[in-house]
C-alpha cells in the first residue's frame, strides 16, 4: 500500500514546510520499507538511527518555531558510501575502506545540509566504483528490487536500488562511466548526470578526474532538478568546478516541447539493441512529439575517437590512485577491479597525453556537427534488458561473461568522455519486469533542456511511480 515514502522529494520537503507531516514522520515511513526489504535488496550497509531521528526532531522544530526553511528542509536521505562526512563510515564499497572515518566533508554534504536535508546511511556500491552491474565481494551484491536475481546497475548501486525500494527520497550517485545512469535506468528512477566540472567533487573518493561527476538519484525529473540547484556552482575547495551561474533549473520545467528537436542516433546505441528496449524508446519518442517536440534521426560522428581515448583516459586516470594499495594489497581487491586497474599502468603516456588533448577538440567538433541539428539527443540507456547477477559475475563466470558486463554501460560511456550532461528516466518494463530507461543528453551546461524534456515526458507517462515487488512481498 503507499504511503508517505511513496511520495517525491518535492512533495516531502513541501509536506513538511506546510506542517502537513512532520519529519520524524517521513524518517520512519522510509524505515518501515528499509527494515522490511533490505535484507534481500542489500541496498544500506550502515546507518545512523539516532543521529538521524535527532535531526529529524531539530527540522520539525524548526517548522514550528517557523524559522526560515531551506528547499529540502526535513527530508531524509541517504548516499552512495563515498560521500565523505567527518567522523563518519565511509567505506567506498572496498575492504580496504571498511573502517575509514574521513576528517572532511564533501561539500556536496554541506550544501545539502545547508538546504535542510539530513543523512542516514550508507549506501551499498561497486567497490571504488568500478563496475556497472551492482557485484560486490565485500559488502555482498545488491539487488533489484523489481527482479532480485538481476542486476541494479552500478557503480551507484545501493543508490538506484534505495530509491527504487522507496527507502529514501533522493540519493547522491556519481558517474564516470554510466554510474548515475545505470542504476536509475535498472531500477525504474530517474538519475541526473550533470555536465563535467558542473559540481564540485571536494570529499568525494575519485575515480578519474576527466570523468567524473556527482549527481543525484530520485523519484522524477523535477525532484533532481531541485538537487541541482542546491549542489551545483564552483567550490573553492574544487579548483576544477565551474564558475558557470546556477539557475534555478525548476523553472526550466514548463512541460510545452513545442519547437523542441529531438535528435536519435542510428550508429552506436542501438547496436545490439533488444527489441524491447527499441519498442519503449520508440513509445517515449511518441510521447514526446505529443508535447509539440519533433524527432529526426542521423548518425554521429567521432564515435570511434570518443570510445578509444575515453577508454584511455579512464583507465591511466584509476591506476595510480591505487597504485600503492595495488602493491601492498592486490588480493584485496576483486578480480575484475585488478584486471581493469593493471592495463592503465601499461599505457604509454604519449597515449594518456593525446587523448586527453584531444578532449576539447572533438567535443567541439561534435557539438558544432549535432547540437546544430537538435537541442537533444535521445538513446536507450541500456540497450539489452537486463541481465541477472550470475550472466554479468565476471570473476566467476565462464567465457563471454565479460561480454554482457560491458555491454550494460555501452551507451552512456560517450557522454563522460564528451562532458555533456544526460538524464535517465523510466519508460517501461521488459519482459523479466526489470525496468528500461530513456537517455537525454544535450550540450554542455544545458540541464535545463534535458530537465524541461524528462519533466514534460514524466507529465505523460506513469512509470517513475510504479512500485517494486519487493515491496508488496514486505507487506
Amino acid at each position: 500500500m503507499a504511503g508517505l515514502a511513496d511520495i517525491s522529494l518535492i512533495q516531502a520537503a513541501d509536506a513538511v514546510a506546510s506542517g502537513e507531516t512532520t519529519s520524524l514522520e517521513l524518517l520512519h515511513a522510509c524505515w518501515a520499507n528499509l527494515d522490511a526489504a533490505n535484507p534481500r535488496v542489500n541496498a544500506v550497509i550502515w546507518q545512523e538511527r539516532e543521529q538521524a531521528e535527532a535531526a529529524a526532531r531539530a527540522a520539525d522544530e524548526a517548522v514550528r518555531n517557523k524559522q526560515r526553511l531551506g528547499p529540502l528542509h526535513g527530508v531524509p536521505m541517504a548516499h552512495k558510501d563515498m560521500y565523505y562526512q567527518a567522523g563518519k563510515l565511509s567505506t567506498c564499497g572496498s575492504a580496504l575502506r571498511r573502517d575509514f572515518r574521513p576528517t572532511v566533508t564533501a561539500t556536496v554534504i554541506e550544501r545539502l545540509s545547508a538546504a535542510g536535508a539530513y543523512t542516514f546511511a550508507g549506501l551499498n556500491m561497486a567497490e571504488f566504483a568500478q563496475n556497472p552491474t551492482g557485484h560486490n565481494k565485500t559488502f555482498g551484491d545488491c539487488h533489484n528490487p523489481w527482479n532480485l536475481p538481476y542486476i541494479t546497475g552500478g557503480s551507484s548501486s545501493g543508490s538506484g536500488a534505495s530509491v527504487a525500494a522507496r527507502f529514501n527520497y533522493m540519493a547522491l550517485g556519481s558517474d564516470t562511466g554510466g554510474s548515475i545512469r545505470l542504476p536509475a535506468s535498472a531500477c525504474g528512477v530517474t538519475g541526473l548526470k550533470p555536465t563535467q566540472t558542473r559540481v564540485s567533487r571536494y570529499g568525494v573518493m575519485p575515480l578519474s578526474f576527466s570523468h567524473d561527476n556527482v549527481g543525484p538519484l530520485a523519484r522524477t525529473a523535477r525532484d533532481c532538478a531541485r538537487v541541482l540547484t542546491v549542489i551545483a556552482g564552483h567550490d573553492p575547495l574544487d579548483p576544477t568546478s565551474s564558475r558557470e551561474p546556477v539557475p534555478r533549473y525548476e523553472m526550466f520545467m514548463d512541460n510545452d516541447l513545442r519547437g523542441v528537436r529531438v535528435g536519435v542516433p542510428t550508429n552506436v546505441f542501438l547496436d545490439g539493441a533488444d527489441e524491447p528496449v527499441v519498442a519503449a524508446m520508440e513509445a517515449a519518442l511518441a510521447v514526446l512529439e505529443g508535447r509539440g517536440a519533433t524527432v529526426s534521426r542521423f548518425e554521429l560522428p567521432l564515435m570511434d575517437a570518443v570510445a578509444a581515448y575515453g577508454g584511455i583516459v579512464s583507465r591511466v586516470e584509476a591506476a595510480p590512485i591505487h597504485a600503492e594499495w595495488m602493491r601492498s594489497d592486490p588480493q584485496a581487491y576483486g578480480a575484475h577491479i585488478s584486471g581493469r586497474m593493471y592495463p592503465g599502468y601499461a599505457i604509454p603516456a604519449a597515449y594518456y597525453v593525446e587523448a586527453l588533448s584531444r578532449r576539447g577538440p572533438v567535443l567541439k567538433a561534435f557539438a558544432a556537427e549535432v547540437f546544430a541539428k537538435v537541442d537533444v539527443l535521445v538513446t536507450p540507456t541500456i540497450r539489452t534488458c537486463l541481465p541477472t547477477l550470475q550472466e554479468t559475475d565476471i570473476d566467476h563466470g565462464p567465457p563471454g561473461t565479460e561480454t554482457k558486463f560491458m555491454a550494460v554501460s555501452a551507451n552512456t560511456r560517450p557522454f563522460n568522455y564528451l562532458g555533456l550532461p544526460a538524464i535517465s528516466v523510466p519508460c517501461g518494463f521488459d519482459p523479466n519486469g526489470c525496468p528500461i530507461g530513456l537517455q537525454i543528453a544535450c550540450r554542455p551546461f544545458g540541464e535545463g533542456r534535458i530537465l524541461k524534456v524528462a519533466g514534460a515526458y514524466q507529465m505523460d507517462t506513469r512509470w517513475h511511480w510504479d512500485r517494486p515487488p519487493v515491496l508488496s512481498a514486505a507487506a
